[in-house]
């Protein structure tokens, strides 16, 4: 089965008319998106757009051969004009399967948003099931897939704006390590460049040019999702919301907090709601400072916030701010301690996502206890990143990759 994107952009498209967003403005030449359309074998096309025969033209194809017309999500504006000799669109109704001459068999999926998902099932057997934007499946039973089969060779849906159905299809079984997650409704609220690319890569998923043509069933450029990613930053630089995204899409994330509770201080219990507040509510916390048993055993992705409080907390067990205590055994203690937490991350078997604090460009301390947590957390921070496939440093919100 064979799928061209006539259009991969949000409803209104990308750049959006008079729009001086920086998205906008750099959305020139081929980082410029139409309205989503899908046209499937040259049968079935998803989503009618204006300009659709023109982009289908431009990408070596006809309408021609299109025998339905489905549309997944209501459409403002003034109606699209349907081009000579294409049939009128139309909508499969809730719970029922359209059947096309073509042997493709077209099936809705139930959305928690206005709209309709379509399951396609060409004449292979192969499976692909496209969203509208800003929908997520609704009612799905986890580990029994979208139909109760398989997962689906490919999924095209708003991987940007609802990471959260992502996170979903994957907790049901619908989208496994061999499906080609594609991102399509890109709008102005997308990063721009090659950030989108990065973002969209840390979720398992791509986006592609208008007119790209792809083979339905073939996995070769599936991007590898990273086992373990280690993210720094200065205070509010983004790191922890950045940690967070990169874990969006999936769905049963244990959330390690490993600054405590501290009992009395209400600034710091604003920040830990604040943090609860945007984190998915399928993900769990636990607030330890115990990391190695975690990484040890198996089970789901695992977010690390932060090992700079780790460090902290380490510390002060091996009683590391008195120097008599460092000289007589604590800094060899505090050594043995991250030697045991990076052996461990490096062979941990789940996905990881930690942050620290990048303190060592800033002033220096004015006490010895002071130099000397900055001189450790550099230490750690650099024995951590030697593990980890990517380290990405946040300054100003922005990620630059320092590895992957």
């Amino acid at each position: 089965m064979e799928l061209t994107l006539l259009g991969t952009g949000a409803p209104g498209g990308l750049p959006l008319p008079d729009c001086p967003c920086a998205a906008c403005a750099t959305a020139l030449g081929a980082a410029a998106r139409a309205a989503t359309a899908l046209l499937v074998d040259g049968v079935l096309l998803l989503d009618l757009t204006p300009g659709a025969a023109f982009a289908a033209a431009r990408a070596g194809h006809s309408l021609s051969g299109v025998r339905q017309v489905l549309l997944s999500h209501p459409h403002d504006g003034p109606a699209v004009e349907v081009p000579a000799g294409l049939p009128q669109p139309g909508r499969v109704a809730d719970g029922r399967e359209l059947a096309l001459l073509t042997g493709h068999r077209v099936r809705t999926v139930a959305l928690d948003a206005p709209g309709s998902g379509y399951e396609v099932t060409g004449p292979g057997g192969e499976r692909l099931l496209y969203l509208p934007p800003g929908g997520a499946p609704a009612g799905l039973a986890e580990g029994n897939g979208a139909s109760g089969q398989v997962p689906y060779e490919m999924v095209v849906l708003d991987a940007v704006g609802r990471p959260d159905g992502l996170a979903r299809l994957r907790a049901a079984g619908a989208v496994g390590p061999t499906t080609d997650v594609i991102a399509v409704h890109i709008g102005h609220e997308a990063p721009p460049g090659g950030e989108l690319t990065r973002r969209l890569a840390a979720a398992g998923a791509r986006a592609v040019p208008d007119g790209s043509t792809l083979v339905i069933g073939a996995y070769e450029d599936v991007p590898d999702v990273p086992r373990r990613t280690f993210v720094l930053g200065g205070a509010r630089s983004g790191k922890s919301v950045e940690a967070e995204r990169r874990l969006e899409a999936f769905p049963d994330v244990l959330y390690v907090a490993t600054g405590g509770t501290r009992s009395g201080d209400t600034e710091w219990a604003r920040r830990v709601s604040l943090h609860r507040e945007r984190r998915p509510g399928s993900w769990r916390t636990a607030e330890t400072c115990d990391l190695v048993p975690l990484l040890v055993r198996d089970g789901p992705p695992l977010l690390i916030d932060c090992l700079s409080l780790w460090l902290t907390h380490v510390m002060d067990e091996v009683l590391a701010w008195d120097d008599a205590e460092w000289a007589g055994g604590g800094e060899r203690k505090l050594r043995g301690r991250v030697t045991e937490l990076t052996d461990a991350v490096r062979a941990t078997r789940r996905t990881v996502v930690a942050v620290s604090n990048e303190v060592g460009s800033g002033i220096v301390p004015a006490t010895a206890s002071g130099r000397r947590y900055r001189d450790e957390l550099g230490r750690l921070n650099a024995a951590f990143a030697a593990e980890c496939e990517h380290v990405l440093l946040l300054v100003a919100g922005q990620a630059l990759t320092l590895r992957g």
